[in-house]
């Protein structure tokens, strides 16, 4: 789009519509759409720089960005800052407006308009009574294009669940827990060094897998990868081993304290083709988030892995469990806890990862489906004890390395 600067009654001869969502870092990648030439009858807008020198003396609330703002215009879902720092940090939202999960306040107009607000997507859940059918059907469209964060559900066996452990049937650890059912976890994979299997990790799309940092070396051509795998020494119909053609470890991983304990694992790809892997129903990529805003302490999350039961045996066949994020992971382990590190578990110890679980994914759902890998699992003191909750990489934390090396088409929802 091309016009010249207007002052006074120049307009442009065009206008264009812009959605950001707050973790782009240029215009350029947010979505531009919708150009409308400007006509005789339409409206033209214009925005004026806030100047604080005009800014009362005794001001109610004072935004990030300086400008001052009366106390009854926070929380009531309008951006009177022009940063949105007025709707952040809400206990309650004003004037019916609705208010996320992380706290910020967004307007009722955006209730069931399309358009993700909230982080989570809350704003656009189908519980809402404001999605009309043609909502739903535009949401089940986005769905069908989606290249992360869907499982397939038409591969899902019907393997009966097992609960093992405590004889209450309360879920133990995850390597003690809930088997998975053959196809269920479908970013789940196993590396294998070797023809051993120590570690797992996560398939995030493409050519790309995400594990732990001390789970690899810089040796390639030690490893395979191996999707859709349920029971450990035995690949299943819908199994596929891929080579791998490269291993990115995090630059600053430090191997005495776990410090960005990440690594990417690339794929090699197929003879005469672009891709890694034959189209498998049974495999599906998980999400990579974006901003480490997107899931607050307490929401319930799940682990999977073969790691090591209540004997000290390595699990047979693919277990999971659900667990919770424990904020403030200091207060167990002090100083040993570092930027990118987080605690996910239960204080009771009743729900844990242990050794051989070691880059299997940590995954949260968001309130339209749609899951994310929001942790690596890392390591931890006294497997399942309580006080001592599993320590795990916060993928988000990484989003720029992950995108650096991978390119933006494999970290964003929307893959083409």
């Amino acid at each position: 789009l091309q016009y010249t600067a207007f002052t006074g009654q120049e307009f442009p001869n065009s206008c264009v519509s812009v959605h950001c969502q707050g973790y782009e870092t240029s215009l350029a990648e947010c979505v531009i759409y919708d150009t409308v030439a400007i006509d005789g009858d339409m409206k033209v807008a214009t925005a004026t720089c806030y100047d604080d020198s005009t800014a009362p003396k005794d001001c109610d609330f004072t935004c990030t960005n300086g400008k001052c703002v009366s106390l009854s215009q926070t929380c009531d879902g309008v951006d009177d800052c022009g940063d949105r720092s007025d709707e952040m940090c809400c206990k309650n939202c004003r004037n019916g407006a609705f208010r996320c999960k992380t706290g910020v306040c967004v307007h009722k107009e955006a209730v069931g308009d399309k358009q993700m607000d909230c982080l989570d997507g809350a704003d656009e859940a189908e519980r809402h009574e404001r999605m009309d059918d043609k909502t739903r059907a535009s949401r089940a469209d986005l769905e069908s294009k989606l290249f992360c964060g869907i499982p397939n559900p038409n591969t899902v066996d019907d393997d009966e669940m097992e609960v093992r452990g405590r004889t209450n049937g309360r879920v133990k650890r995850v390597v003690g827990g809930v088997r998975a059912k053959p196809t269920q976890i479908q970013w789940q994979v196993a590396l294998e060094e070797y023809k051993h299997i120590d570690c797992g990790g996560a398939y995030i799309g493409g050519c790309w897998v995400i594990t732990a940092a001390h789970c690899v070396r810089p040796r390639p051509s030690a490893f395979r990868v191996k999707f859709s795998l349920w029971k450990k020494n035995r690949a299943q119909g819908t199994t596929d081993i891929v080579p791998v053609a490269d291993i990115r470890i995090h630059p600053k991983y430090n191997a005495s304290t776990y410090e960005n304990d990440i690594a990417l694992v690339q794929l090699q790809t197929l003879p005469f083709q672009q891709k890694c892997l034959q189209d498998n129903p049974a495999v599906r990529a998980v999400c990579v988030p974006w901003t480490t805003e997107l899931f607050q302490p307490h929401h319930t999350c799940s682990i999977s892995g073969w790691g090591r039961n209540e004997e000290g045996r390595s699990a047979q066949v693919l277990l999971w469990a659900n667990v919770s994020l424990i904020p403030k992971c200091e207060r167990f382990y002090g100083d040993r806890i570092r930027p990118g590190m987080m605690c996910a578990g239960d204080l009771d110890g009743s729900v844990d990862s242990c050794q051989g679980d070691s880059g299997g994914p940590l995954v949260c759902e968001d309130e339209l489906g749609v899951s994310y890998l929001w942790g690596i699992v890392s390591w931890g003191e006294r497997c399942g004890q309580a006080g001592f909750p599993g320590v795990y990489t916060q993928v988000a934390h990484y989003f720029e390395w992950i995108r650096l090396h991978t390119g933006w088409s494999e970290v964003t929802k929307f893959n083409s």
